[in-house]
C-alpha cells in the first residue's frame, strides 16, 4: 500500500512538473502577459458568442489597442475554381484603422475623388509612382477607363491585396459611394489555400457588443457566399483572438445560426 501511496505522489508530481514546463514554455515563446492569457483560456470549450468577446475585453492584453481577428474554417476546395469564397463587408462600427485611399481617375471623376476626401488621386502619374515603388496608401480605387493601364502595375498589386477588384467594389464609376465605405470600415474577405478566412472585426477597445455586431455581419457575409458546389460542413470551425492573446474557440452553432439571421 506504502507503494501506491507513493507512486501516486510521484504521478501527481509528474503532472505538476508538466503542467509548470508548459507554461514556462509559452512564456518563454510569446511572453508572460501571453503566458497569463492563455491560462484564462480554456482549449476544451467552445464559448458562446458573450462569453468569447466578453473574455477577450477581460483579457489583460498589450498597451497598445489590439486588433480583434476572426478565423473561419471553412468546408470548401479551393482549388476548384466554383468553390472560391470572396468579398466584402461594411462592418456595422468600422476597423478602428484609419485608412489612407488612393483613387486613380481622371478629368471630372478626379474631382469627384478629391470631393469625397480620397487622400492621392491622380490618373497615369500615380501609375508610374507605384511602377517606381510608391505604395503608402492601404486601399486602391479605381474608374473602369484606367484599369487596363492599371495592369502594368498587377504584379505590383496583387501580391500586396491592393489591386482594384469590381466584385469587391474598388473598381467603380461611383467614387463617392466607394470611398465613403472604405472610410466606414469596410473589409475584405477570402478563403485561403486551407479554406480559412481571417478577418480583422475591430479593435480590443470596441468592447464586447460592438465586437459581437462586427463578428456577426462577416459571418452573416461568409455563409450568404457558400458555394453551392461545397459538400458537407461549410463552417467547420471560428476562433476569435486579440493581438496578444491566445485563440478562443465558438460554438459553430450558435455562430452559424446568428450569422445568418443577420
Amino acid at each position: 500500500m506504502a507503494k501506491k501511496k507513493s507512486d501516486s505522489k510521484s504521478e501527481n508530481a509528474g503532472e505538476g512538473t508538466g503542467q509548470k514546463t508548459k507554461k514556462s514554455l509559452i512564456a518563454v515563446r510569446h511572453g508572460k502577459k501571453y503566458a497569463a492569457a492563455f491560462e484564462q483560456v480554456d482549449a476544451t470549450k467552445a464559448y458562446t458568442l458573450d462569453e468569447a468577446f466578453g473574455l477577450i475585453c477581460k483579457i489583460a492584453g498589450a498597451k497598445f489597442d489590439e486588433t480583434v481577428d476572426a478565423a473561419f474554417r471553412l468546408g470548401v476546395d479551393t482549388k476548384q475554381g466554383d468553390q472560391q469564397v470572396r468579398g466584402a463587408i461594411v462592418l456595422p462600427h468600422g476597423t478602428g484603422k484609419t485608412l489612407r485611399i488612393a483613387v486613380v481617375a481622371k478629368g471630372d471623376k478626379a474631382k469627384e475623388a478629391h470631393a469625397a476626401g480620397a487622400d492621392i488621386v491622380g490618373a497615369e502619374d500615380l501609375i508610374e509612382k507605384i511602377q517606381g515603388g510608391f505604395l503608402e496608401f492601404d486601399k486602391l480605387i479605381a474608374t473602369p477607363d484606367m484599369m487596363v493601364a492599371i495592369s502594368k502595375v498587377g504584379k505590383i498589386l496583387g501580391p500586396r491585396d491592393l489591386m482594384p477588384n469590381p466584385k469587391l467594389g474598388t473598381v467603380t464609376v461611383d467614387l463617392n459611394k466607394a470611398i465613403n465605405e472604405q472610410r466606414k470600415g469596410k473589409v475584405e474577405y477570402r478563403a485561403e489555400k486551407a479554406g480559412i478566412v481571417h478577418v480583422k472585426i475591430g479593435k480590443k477597445s470596441f468592447g464586447a457588443q460592438k465586437l459581437k455586431d462586427n463578428f456577426l455581419a462577416v459571418a452573416g457575409a461568409i455563409m450568404r457566399a457558400k458555394p453551392p458546389t461545397s459538400k458537407g460542413t461549410y463552417l467547420r470551425s471560428i476562433t476569435v483572438s486579440a493581438t496578444m492573446s491566445p485563440g478562443i474557440r465558438l460554438e459553430v452553432s450558435e455562430a452559424s445560426s446568428s450569422g445568418s439571421a443577420n
